[in-house]
């Protein structure tokens, strides 16, 4: 495929991917000097008016929704061999499939983006719309001031409910859709919501529930999927059922809608937490001057050290081997990684710090970029509001909470500084980090690369 140079005033920049119906391009708004998607319809289809008629209608449904779950759309064009093309919400760090092609995710991470997603839906459900395709190439991630967030995308196949009142064609992708789907039934959300929880089974087992590759196969299904708790050793019953309800066979015995189905999967992963381990800590470890004098060890002590030589960065790894964060290369003049005592812990715990100067990080007016990273003693995840900044900032914090993070970001602070607070649930540990640097969007992606992996 020969690469445009334009889409009207946007400049293309590379393909992102492409399907049977159209392909996805990276391209410049050059009037608002701004990133952006632009999805065009395939050459092929471009003489069939039902194919066109879909295609803009994907658009017109989401302008439907405002919401940031769900991916946006900011123009409508038509390129010079007249193909209809859409321009959308750029979602800069992939989607679901990429990432459960890489390994099972984390329950926490999992609820996390079935959060997000149920949020999208629900906003679909709410203003008459179904997805009717609902699977992990459809849930994109884009980055957010304080991480990232999960956006679900391609309407391809969306109906309004009116339309799907009557009896419809069978559609769907056959590993996650619902089976009154394809039996071409009158649907409801409850579809949809089949799908989100065979998107939570894949998340967690690496796979879909059933693995049909044919809709035929759907019709097929009888009986439960293998359980979680086979496949892997840290999903609770509780998350289980709550899973398998959204997968019942009979919708009516399914849950209510999506967002009856995210906050019982919310409830029933945090019930699995014991309650020794929900103990609220202090918030002492958590003032940024008591980091420097916590840390054991100085600028000699082990790191390990993996380069990243294209853009020049580097992950750091602690003497542990536990802890690790992704780092600018001319960020690492000192550091320390022999771990760190914060208060309420009975001993050592794994922490680094690196930056530009370790002996002046406590110092909340000092112009120095970098990033610490410590296990705090077991507690509940605390409120985002909980978390101290540094001194001096002139603007109020912006403030996240969700499952697994809490997270504040400070602007407008002294030396021209911006700084992250945020306490993670990583693997069961709870995470302290903290980030500074002068560019926000760097700071962000220093913030989002920590790791934490235990020793088995």
């Amino acid at each position: 495929m020969v690469q445009p140079s334009h889409f009207g005033r946007y400049a293309v920049i590379r393909r992102l991917g492409s399907g049977g119906f159209a392909a996805v391009w990276l391209v410049r708004d050059e009037a608002l000097d701004a990133e952006v998607a632009v999805k065009v319809l395939a050459e092929h289809w471009v003489d069939d008016l039902d194919v066109r008629r879909r295609f803009v209608e994907e658009g017109r449904f989401l302008r439907k929704v405002e919401s940031p779950y769900v991916v946006g759309v900011h123009d409508i064009g038509t390129t010079d061999d007249d193909r209809p093309f859409l321009v959308l919400t750029y979602a800069d760090r992939g989607t679901l499939a990429d990432r459960i092609k890489a390994g099972r995710l984390p329950l926490t991470d999992t609820v996390d983006v079935i959060e997000d997603v149920s949020a999208g839906l629900q906003e679909l459900h709410d203003r008459g719309v179904l997805h009717r395709d609902v699977k992990p190439e459809n849930v994109l991630f884009r980055s957010t001031p304080t991480g990232e967030r999960a956006m679900l995308g391609d309407l391809g196949l969306g109906k309004s409910l009116d339309a799907v009142s009557r009896v419809t064609m069978p559609g769907g992708t056959p590993a996650y859709v619902a089976p009154e789907q394809v039996r071409g039934d009158v649907l409801d959300p409850r579809a949809d919501l089949y799908a989100l929880a065979a998107v939570t089974y894949a998340a967690l087992a690496g796979q879909p529930p059933y693995g049909a590759t044919t809709l035929a196969a759907v019709l097929a299904v009888d009986g439960p999927p293998v359980s979680l708790q086979t496949v892997r050793d840290d999903i609770p019953a509780e998350v289980e059922a709550v899973i398998l309800r959204g997968l019942h066979q009979d919708r009516e015995q399914r849950w209510p809608d999506v967002r009856s189905f995210a906050d019982a999967l919310r409830t029933a992963a945090q019930a699995s937490v014991p309650a020794t381990a929900r103990r609220r800590p202090s918030v002492n470890p958590w003032l940024a001057a008591t980091i420097a004098a916590a840390l054991l060890g100085g600028a000699g002590g082990y790191l390990g050290w993996q380069y990243g030589v294209q853009r020049q960065w580097v992950r750091v790894v602690d003497q542990q081997q536990v802890l690790s964060v992704e780092l600018p290369r001319d960020w690492t003049r000192t550091r320390t990684g022999d771990g760190w005592r914060p208060q309420g812990a009975t001993g050592l715990l794994p922490g680094l710090l690196v930056s530009d100067d370790n002996n002046a990080w406590s110092n909340s007016g000092a112009k120095v970029p970098g990033v610490f990273a410590g296990v705090l003693p077991s507690g509940e995840l605390p409120a985002a509001a909980a978390l101290p900044g540094p001194a001096g900032c002139t603007e109020s914090p912006e403030r996240v909470d969700k499952p697994s993070t809490a997270t504040a970001k400070y602007v407008g602070c002294p030396a021209g500084m911006t700084t992250y607070e945020r306490v993670q649930l990583i693997q069961g540990a709870l995470i302290r980090i903290q980030v500074r640097a002068e560019d926000g969007a760097q700071a962000e992606q220093v913030l989002d690369s920590v790791d934490y992996k235990p020793r088995k």
